[in-house]
């Protein structure tokens, strides 16, 4: 174990325990606390991201300057609240939860390489068994990165997701770039808060039903700006 020396204070002795010192340039990465203490005072960081690898790239750099771990917001709205200064997530994307509460105080969104960000979201999906939901994913999440989806099975939902997902990545940077406007996925207009709910709740649903048409007609005139209820009441 690396020595500590005890006239460091306590957020210098974390981060310093947080690897070993090798020698030679070399040092061993070791895990952050996970358990954080409820009663330290955190500004709190949401990193927002498509799912994609790229927010780890930001939280494992987080968690190593402070020592402290991040937590997912699926695992805050299933396992509840903690003093986590580091929650990840893909909100409002459909494979993502507002889970953390008011618990965020500001935001960090990471913009993924288009491309990369489609086959690196598909392999997370498919390390998960295209699981649904938070306990099937959890189950699996030891398959995550570990083996490679055969090609066959990645063309097969390239052909019937992509152009669709792609529409979601613009969305989501869209909607953390403006505060939580409400905008539809597939045209990028304002929309309605009924409109909004069934996006978020029926993202399986062909772009059909879901069209803007449905739900605005040329005797509903023009759309005001409405913001999601998690932005416009101070949530982060």
């Amino acid at each position: 174990e690396i020595y500590v020396p005890g006239s460091l204070d306590a957020d210098s002795a974390r981060r310093l325990s947080n690897s070993l010192n090798l020698g030679g340039g070399n040092c061993q990465w070791k895990p952050p606390t996970y358990e954080v203490p409820e009663e330290l005072d955190f500004q709190k960081t949401f990193v927002a991201g498509y799912p994609s690898g790229d927010k780890r790239m930001a939280f494992l750099q987080m968690e190593a300057l402070a020592g402290f771990g991040a937590k997912d917001e699926w695992d805050f709205a299933y396992m509840g609240m903690s003093n986590h200064p580091f929650i990840k997530g893909n909100y409002p994307h459909h494979e993502g939860i507002w889970g953390w509460g008011a618990a965020a105080d500001q935001t960090i969104l990471m913009v993924p390489n288009i491309r990369r960000a489609m086959l690196e979201y598909h392999d997370i999906i498919w390390d998960l068994g295209y699981s649904t939901t938070w306990e099937d994913s959890t189950i699996r999440s030891d398959n995550l990165f570990k083996e490679k989806p055969d090609f066959d099975e990645y063309y097969e939902w390239r052909d019937a997701r992509v152009m669709d997902e792609i529409r979601w990545y613009g969305w989501h940077i869209d909607y953390w770039m403006e505060g939580g406007l409400l905008r539809d996925i597939f045209t990028h207009k304002l929309i309605t808060k009924e409109h909004w709910d069934d996006l978020k709740r029926k993202f399986a649903h062909q772009q059909e039903e879901l069209d803007y048409d449905n739900y605005v007609s040329n005797s509903t005139g023009p759309i005001s700006p409405a913001y999601d209820a998690h932005c416009a009441q101070g949530e982060i």
